[in-house]
C-alpha cells in the first residue's frame, strides 16, 4: 500500500484546480471570492444560535479603550441585514459590476487593497459621524469606495462619468432618507477613501512610481488607523 501511494499520481481538489485555471484566464477571482465569502457568511447569519451578526458587526462602542475590538471595523463589511435580503443582493450586484471592471484594470492585489481600505474607511466614518451605540453591517462602504475609485480613474483618463455621478447621487440621497436605516456615514467614508485610492493609483501608474504608490497607500492606511483610535486621544466628555 505504501508503494502504491508513492507511485500514484498526485491530484488536487477540483475547486483549487478551477480557481487556478480561472486565474490563469484573467478572470476576476478576487471579486468572485469576496462575493462567495460574503454570501457564505450571510448563510451562517441565518443559523440560530451562532450569533454571527453580533460577533462581526461594528459600532463605535467597540472602539472605546475599555471595549476595544478593532477587527470589527473590517468584519462588518462581510455581514448584512438578515431582515432584508435586498441588502446583501444589491451590494453583491454592485461588487460584481465594479469588481470585474476594476480588478481587470488594477490587478488583483490593488483591487483587494482598494476594497478593504474603503471598507475600513466606512467604519471610520461611522465612528466619527454615527451614534456610538448603533451597530452597522454591510459592504456598502466598500462598494461606495469602488464607485469612488472608478469615478476618479475615469475622470483622470478622460472617460465618461455622467451616469456614474447620477448613480452615486441617487445612492447618497437614499442614505439620508428617514426610516431607511442606512448608514450614510459608511457610504461617505468609503466613497472618500475609495476616491483617494483611485487617485493614488492613477497618478502613480507608471512602473517607476510603484514604490511611491505603495508608500502613499501605507500613509493613507496609517491616517485611517489614527482616526480609528479617536477615543484614545479624544475621550468621551
Amino acid at each position: 500500500m505504501r508503494e502504491q501511494r508513492a507511485s500514484a499520481p498526485r491530484t488536487k481538489p477540483a475547486v483549487i484546480t478551477r480557481v487556478r485555471s480561472a486565474a490563469g484566464r484573467g478572470a476576476p477571482v478576487v471579486t468572485y471570492t469576496l462575493i462567495g465569502i460574503t454570501l457564505a457568511v450571510f448563510l451562517l447569519q441565518l443559523i440560530p444560535g451562532l450569533a454571527v451578526t453580533d460577533r462581526l458587526l461594528y459600532a463605535g462602542v467597540y472602539s472605546l479603550p475599555f471595549n476595544f475590538e478593532p477587527w470589527r471595523m473590517l468584519t462588518s463589511v462581510f455581514v448584512h441585514s438578515t431582515r432584508l435580503l435586498f441588502h446583501v443582493l444589491l451590494n453583491m450586484y454592485i461588487l460584481w459590476i465594479f469588481g470585474q471592471l476594476l480588478e481587470g484594470l488594477l490587478g488583483r492585489w490593488r483591487f483587494l487593497a482598494l476594497y478593504l481600505i474603503a471598507g475600513f474607511a466606512g467604519s471610520v466614518g461611522v465612528l466619527w459621524l454615527g451614534d456610538l451605540r448603533t451597530g452597522v453591517v454591510g459592504a456598502s462602504g466598500a462598494v461606495f469606495g469602488l464607485m469612488g475609485a472608478f469615478l476618479v480613474i475615469q475622470r483622470r483618463l478622460g472617460g465618461q462619468t455622467t451616469q456614474l455621478f447620477v448613480l452615486l447621487g441617487i445612492n447618497l440621497v437614499i442614505g439620508f432618507i428617514p426610516g431607511f436605516n442606512i448608514a450614510w456615514q459608511a457610504h461617505l467614508g468609503g466613497l472618500v477613501a475609495g476616491a483617494l485610492v483611485g487617485l493614488i493609483y492613477v497618478e502613480t501608474r507608471k512602473r517607476s512610481q510603484q514604490a511611491m504608490q505603495v508608500w502613499l497607500l501605507v500613509a493613507l492606511v496609517a491616517v485611517l488607523v489614527v482616526l480609528s483610535l479617536r477615543y484614545f486621544y479624544l475621550p468621551i466628555a
